[in-house]
């Protein structure tokens, strides 16, 4: 019997249960949890994914690009950050590369990518499996006597 390394034993333990199928032309919602002082909320971020790397490991991330104001914005995300809290392929793109850094040098309709049809239950991930914490039965219970 094979044993797992003990990096992979750690990295099980951290990754997410179900993560979405991502790939480079996706247009995708990321929604990430944001802390401001003492409050929380979530934002989420639209654009195109131009790249996807290290997949199927602890470390796969994407880069989302997006226009916001006549610039460019392209954001890094972690796909097994706690930070992460989903994400949503809202269009799938005809693409031949896996770094799609052209895109950087379009704007308007040159930026435009041919969609594919694409089934958006890819969305919907399987639930996590809950496993109960056994009880403790605390030791103060069973060994109390009787107060006269």
């Amino acid at each position: 019997m094979i044993m797992p390394s003990i990096t992979k034993q750690i990295e099980d333990k951290y990754k997410k249960h179900a993560v979405v199928d991502v790939r480079p032309g996706d247009t995708v919602k990321v929604h990430q949890k944001i802390k401001e002082g003492a409050k929380e909320r979530v934002q989420i971020f639209e654009g195109l994914v131009i790249r996807v790397s290290k997949k199927g490991s602890l470390s796969s991330t994407i880069v989302v690009r997006r226009v916001a104001g006549g610039l460019g914005v392209e954001k890094s995300y972690l796909l097994h950050s706690p930070l992460v809290v989903k994400i949503e392929v809202t269009k799938r793109s005809k693409v031949r590369r896996n770094y799609l850094t052209y895109m950087r040098a379009r704007t308007g309709k040159a930026a435009r990518l041919t969609g594919v049809a694409f089934d958006s239950a890819i969305n919907d991930l399987p639930e996590v499996p809950k496993v109960e914490a056994p009880v403790e039965e605390s030791a103060e219970t069973e060994e109390k006597a009787p107060e006269a």
